[in-house]
C-alpha cells in the first residue's frame, strides 16, 4: 500500500481545487524511461479503469501499484528546490540525482 503523507494530501486537494472539471482525481505512474530505468508520472484525470487503486484523491494502476509497494508520498517546498512531490520508495534499487527515476 501507498502512504500519503499529510503535506501531499493537502498539495494534491489544492490542485484539484484549482481544476473546473468535477470528479478530477491526480494520477501516480510509472513509465519506462529515465536516466534509471522507469520514471515516476503525474497527472490530473477523471477517468478511472476497474483496476485502479484509489487511496484520497490519488490514483495508481494496478501495473504501477506493485512498484509503490510500501512507498511514501510527501510534498515539499524548498526554495532552492522548488515544490515538489517526493516518493520515498523501498523497492528502488537505485535513483537518480533528481529523484524522478528508478530502477528495481
Amino acid at each position: 500500500m501507498v502512504t500519503i503523507e499529510q503535506s501531499a494530501v493537502v498539495k494534491i486537494k489544492s490542485l484539484l481545487a484549482d481544476e473546473t472539471t468535477e470528479g478530477l482525481k491526480l494520477r501516480l505512474y510509472v513509465s519506462g524511461g529515465g536516466c534509471s530505468g522507469f520514471n515516476y508520472g503525474f497527472t490530473l484525470e477523471a477517468d478511472k479503469e476497474e483496476d485502479d487503486f484509489v487511496i484520497d484523491n490519488l490514483v495508481v494502476d494496478a501495473m504501477s501499484m506493485q512498484y509503490f509497494d510500501n512507498a511514501t508520498i510527501d510534498f515539499t517546498s524548498d526554495k532552492l528546490k522548488g515544490s515538489q512531490f517526493v516518493i520515498s520508495n523501498p523497492n528502488a534499487k537505485s535513483t537518480c540525482g533528481c529523484g524522478s527515476s528508478f530502477s528495481v
